[in-house]
Parts: C-alpha cells; structure tokens; sequence
C-alpha cells in the first residue's frame, strides 16, 4: 500500500509544493476524499480536495503564491473553503471542520473542528480516507472508518448511523445510489434500510 501512496504523492508536482508550503506553515495537511478513492480505483480524477488543520483559505493563498503568483485563488468565506486551479486539476482546499444542518437549508453551519470532527462529517467510508503530505508522516494513510476494506468489498457504507449521517444532509442518499451505480457496487444493508426509510 504504501508504494501505492508513494506513487499517488508522485502523481502530480503540486502537492510537493502543497505539502512544502504545509511545513513551513507548520500545518498538518491531508489528500481526502474522492481523489484518493478515485486513486485507489485506478479511476482519472482531476479534482483534489486538501484538509488542513486550520484555515483552508489561507494555506489555498500560500500554495497559489508558492505555484504561481498569478493564480487565481477563489474562496468561500461563509463555508471556509478556497479553489484554485494549476495543470489542469482543481485544488479546494478546506480546515478540518464540523457541520451542523437545519431542516430548512442545505447550506450547512460550519465551525473549527478537529481531524476527528472531519472525519465523521463525510458521506461515505471510501470518501473518508486520507493521506498526510507532511514531512514528519509522508503518505501515511487514515482510515479511521475501514474505507479501504470498503473499497476491496465494493460496499458503499456510512462512517456514523447512516440516519444521521443522511438527516445532515438527505442529498447524501442520493449520491450512495450515484456511486453505487458507477462503481458498481453495494450499497451495504444498514445503509439501505436508512435510505428506505428516509426517502421522503
């Protein structure tokens, strides 16, 4: 696996520069999400999401300077979230945070959180798996919630009670029965059950 990683942090010259302008900052600084899935799968991606502990669109500002003082960073303020553009990949960048929803809106109260909290906000287990781009820790893999054994078995599985994790934001059943259909894999039964019951 590591060889794996190795050749995922290789894959493009940017995260070098991200995870360089990471030290200096002395900021932890993670490859999440679907680029790691997709990396896994051996499926082409070109949308890279990075998770830092702190502000993500400081560190979004830090690395356009450090790959081109001409790149455009755009960010979010309200959400905390920064997107830049370099090689044909997009870069969002984003502090580990959690989130909170009301009945009424999709847009999400967003706080500070730890590395812990940003785990437990994502949808699916094969969307919770990432890789440190820190010198002190290189291409070490946190898989808090099994997503790589997910990912073997093709099941699509919550990381919390699936009740929960679909009451936050119900767009995420939607997206179980998506990636189901394009990975052609199994949405695992607690998770189903979950939809079932929380389809309207």
């Amino acid at each position: 696996m590591s060889k794996k990683l190795s050749e995922l942090l290789a894959s493009n010259e940017n995260f070098e520069i991200i995870a360089k302008v990471a030290d200096e900052q002395k900021l932890d600084s993670y490859v999440i999400g679907g680029y790691v899935r997709d990396f896994l799968l051996h499926r082409p991606c070109k949308d890279v999401d990075i998770m830092c502990l702190g502000s993500g669109i400081d560190f979004a500002h830090e690395v356009a300077k450090a790959i081109n003082p001409n790149v455009n960073v755009k960010y979010f303020k309200n959400f905390g979230t920064a997107m830049l553009k370099a090689d044909d990949y997009v870069f969002e960048f984003v502090g580990a945070r959690k989130e909170s929803y009301r009945r009424e809106s999709r847009n999400p109260i967003v706080e500070d959180g730890t590395l812990e909290d940003d785990f437990n906000r994502r949808d699916f287990t094969i969307n919770a798996l990432a890789i440190s781009l820190n010198e002190k820790n290189r291409g070490e893999l946190i898989d808090k919630f099994d997503g790589l054994k997910d990912l073997d078995n093709k099941i699509i599985r919550t990381p919390l009670d699936p009740d929960i994790t679909f009451s936050d934001d119900p767009l995420r059943m939607m997206r179980a029965i998506r990636f189901a259909s394009q990975l052609d894999f199994e949405i695992e039964a607690k998770t189903l059950a979950s939809i079932e019951k929380n389809a309207e």
